[in-house]
């Protein structure tokens, strides 16, 4: 912790030499460090200032870790004060690697030009004269006198990486899956144990690797247990924590419903929400976020709990798995064994394929497992089944399993490849229908015969859950279609069921073969 009072301003060359040997002051004095902040009175929006950390950023500084997880409400200024983290210790540490990870190029060259680059050429310049470039390129900073360094790119996995962050990591999650992959197997584990690795970002919805790091490691610090140096301490940060987040509430109409709802957070939070706070808030929900409450939590929650949350408006099945769960149809629903199990496949156009697992045992249709994955063959799905070693039933395809995929050799059907894979499988085709909306209302109508392991189908009843309609971002409305996202293709696969099941004409299923075939994806 600093042993110098940050607004201590030096008037000789010993009491700069202490000052410059505590990093804390170095960090928080504003002698040093300058950024640039918006300014809407300046004609280049634009307006450049000393850098003393918000109370947020004091906070997180006090509680760094090794490994640290940030969620967080937007523009709470945490990219610029990691970035200026970064920069100083690469200044003042020799042969350090920094590192920062952007979900694109142009936030990797905004972050790089206007927070880095920025800091750097703006240190005083005797300070500057002191730790000279050795190199300056469009993506990297490394010092002369030290040999360390900071990059900012979109990807990193080659050598040591001293200091890691990965700016707005939920947004790579959801938009560039492969990308995460690499972040979680090739960036985190360059990063040694006493070095320090921060990912923040605001939620972008349930699933991902974001949002299962975050409960987590919420999960852990609930328990108040120590944390070892692989473990990730959870930060939250909420909107309501910004006092650049309030407005003049005049004409800002705010229902009995929205104070609520306020008051709730009150309760929760142990705070008090001012007017000005709670029409900052309905003002920017209803310009910025076209009225959508979904996006407000996501983008400025008020609690960690509500930056993952969604709105059941517009949710396909909200009522019916609330009345699931309310008359114990979502509990434990174990496999029973001779009866056979029944699958309902969606096989999806952006390489996902989804898979229900159905006993029907008196009038229930009991849900006794859920398998998905991506960009994976036909062949990887039948091992999964055969591990369960079930009675197999009939396997229900989507109507577009007939459709011809063009292999190295010839023309196949999905539905042709996956018979040949298992002749003795029985395949069958669900038929279309027309009109989606009448396919999900079919569905709607059948929930009430059904019961889920909760468990076994947990990712499916996550997808289930949050499958919704399309919203019209311009007019405020939903749309009469679904979104198509993450959760279109456990829902769809659901909807088999719905479409296509009729009792078996008898009640005998196979086994699956211990014998291995030749893959058809040879052919």
């Amino acid at each position: 912790m600093s042993k110098i009072d940050h607004n201590f301003v030096p008037s000789d060359a010993e009491e700069l030499r202490d000052c410059l040997a505590d990093p804390m002051w170095r960090i928080c004095s504003g002698q040093l460090y300058k950024i640039m902040i918006k300014d809407e009175t300046l004609e280049d929006g634009l307006k450049v200032v000393p850098f003393r950390p918000n109370r947020a950023q004091m906070r997180f500084i006090r509680r760094l870790w090794f490994r640290n997880l940030i969620l967080k409400a937007r523009q709470l200024g945490f990219t610029t004060l990691i970035s200026i983290l970064w920069l100083d210790h690469a200044l003042w540490n020799p042969n350090q690697r920094c590192g920062i990870i952007a979900h694109d190029r142009e936030a990797a060259a905004t972050i790089f030009r206007d927070k880095v680059k920025f800091a750097y050429e703006n240190l005083p310049d005797w300070l500057r004269a002191e730790m000279p470039l050795k190199k300056n390129s469009a993506i990297e900073l490394l010092f002369a006198h030290n040999n360390s360094s900071i990059r900012v790119a979109t990807s990193m996995r080659s050598g040591t990486i001293d200091r890691l962050l990965i700016s707005e990591y939920g947004k790579i999650c959801v938009k560039y899956p492969e990308k995460a992959r690499e972040v979680v197997t090739g960036s985190l584990p360059a990063v040694p144990l006493n070095g320090i690795a921060v990912i923040e970002s605001t939620a972008e919805g349930q699933g991902g690797d974001f949002h299962d790091k975050s409960v987590k490691a919420e999960a852990i610090a609930e328990t108040g247990r120590q944390l070892h140096n692989r473990d990730w301490r959870f930060h939250f940060y909420a909107w309501w924590e910004n006092p650049e987040y309030q407005m003049d509430p005049t004409g800002i109409v705010i229902t009995a419903k929205e104070h609520e709802y306020f008051d709730v957070i009150e309760a929760q939070c142990d705070t008090e929400l001012s007017m000005r706070q709670r029409a900052w808030w309905i003002a920017t929900r209803d310009s910025d976020m076209s009225g959508d409450s979904e996006k407000m939590w996501q983008e400025y929650p008020s609690t960690s709990r509500e930056a993952f949350q969604r709105s059941m408006e517009g949710s396909y099945y909200a009522v019916q798995l609330s009345n699931a769960r309310r008359t114990g149809r979502i509990s434990n629903v174990p496999h029973v064994s001779n009866v056979p199990v029944h699958t309902f496949w969606d096989i999806g156009k952006r390489d996902g394929t989804a898979i229900w697992l159905m006993q029907k045992v008196g009038l229930e249709h009991r849900f006794i497992g859920y398998i998905e994955d991506h960009e994976q063959p036909f062949e990887h799905y039948i091992l999964e089944l055969e591990k369960l070693g079930y009675l197999w039933g009939t396997h229900h395809l989507p109507h577009d399993a007939t459709h011809q995929r063009q292999l190295k050799r010839r023309n196949i059907s999905a539905q042709e490849m996956l018979q040949e894979m298992r002749p003795h499988w029985s395949f069958t085709i669900v038929p279309r229908v027309e009109d989606i909306t009448v396919g999900i209302q079919l569905t709607r109508s059948k929930f009430s015969e059904c019961w889920f392991d909760e468990n076994a189908c947990a990712l499916g009843l996550q997808r289930l859950t949050n499958y919704r309609k399309e919203r019209d971002a311009r007019l405020g409305v939903f749309k009469p279609t679904p979104l198509h996202d993450e959760n279109s293709e456990g829902a769809d696969a659901f909807r088999q069921f719905a479409q296509g099941w009729s009792e078996p004409a008898t009640p005998a299923g196979s086994r699956p073969s211990r014998k291995r075939r030749p893959s058809a994806m040879a052919a």
